[in-house]
């Protein structure tokens, strides 16, 4: 097997980093993760804007806020339903791809310095 060139490897990590840094400090926030908790847990059907904040004990501004984050990284999407609006997961594969690849990358860059290390 080839080895990798560490530095090279690094630069593209840092590249795919950069493309979906919006959706790590989406990820990153604690209230935010609250708020994916209670999405996931509903199921695909989503929740209303108003269950939100029922949910996660948080502030209609606050959910408002964070919803709008993580809407912005494409983690969450909405649909409208009358006066209505639903947030669930976005189920598109784009960003989500993103992030599976970046976290592969660095696996694969974790396990080549330490066989470096062992060497």
């Amino acid at each position: 097997m080839k080895k990798l060139d560490i530095n090279k490897e690094s630069q593209l990590l840092l590249g795919e980093f950069k493309v979906c840094q919006k959706a790590f400090i989406a990820l990153g926030d604690e209230t935010r993760q609250q708020i994916i908790i209670a999405l996931l847990e509903s199921g695909c059907k989503g929740l209303c804007a108003g269950e939100i904040p029922e949910k996660t004990k948080l502030s209609r501004p606050a959910v408002s806020h964070h919803l709008q984050i993580l809407k912005d990284a494409e983690i969450v999407a909405v649909r409208n339903e009358g006066t209505r609006k639903y947030y669930y997961m976005s189920a598109s594969m784009t960003q989500w791809s993103k992030i599976a690849a970046i976290l592969n990358h660095v696996n694969d860059l974790v396990i080549e310095i330490t066989k470096r290390k062992e060497e």
